[in-house]
């Protein structure tokens, strides 16, 4: 064969994001962007690289030398309260990228969906949830019906 290794009968099923790492031009300039608009803990430092706490998962800012910008390719940040920050990013002026949804381009071209948390099919464990501050947050009836169709069952705090 070789020395290829033969493909395994199963594939891994996916779990979840750990992280995703954005692109950007200037790591003290990134968070002092993200520092405006969300409340986190820095997890950790590198040289030319910071990593935002997200709970049990986090977000990595790499310092690069050249910038390209994401027109379609995004990630969805989820957080408690969607329609505050919404508020306060167009007070300040923020540039959204969709009619439909809740994007914005950050300095770097690098595209951010916010949705919130309570309305989403996934769930943080209420340690989890407690741990980073949010003791009370909890789902939408719409978002446990969905999660209720794909035959999970949401501890009775969700």
């Amino acid at each position: 064969m070789n020395g290829v290794a033969a493909m395994p009968a199963t594939r891994p099923k996916l779990v979840g994001i750990n992280h995703v790492a954005l692109e950007v031009g200037n790591i003290e300039e990134a968070l002092e962007f993200y520092g405006t608009w969300f409340d986190f803990e820095l997890r950790g430092r590198g040289e030319g690289s910071a990593f935002l706490d997200m709970g049990d998962q986090f977000l990595a800012l790499m310092e690069v030398d050249e910038i390209t910008t994401d027109n379609h390719r995004h990630f969805g940040l989820v957080v408690d309260d969607r329609e505050g920050l919404r508020a306060r990013m167009e007070e300040a002026g923020i540039t959204f990228v969709s009619d439909k949804r809740f994007d914005f381009l950050d300095p770097w071209g690098n595209r951010v969906e916010v949705v919130a948390y309570p309305d989403i099919q996934f769930l943080k464990t209420r340690e989890v949830l407690d741990a980073s501050g949010h003791e009370g947050l909890r789902k939408s009836n719409d978002a446990l019906a969905e999660l209720k169709e794909k035959g999970i069952t949401p501890p009775d705090d969700a």
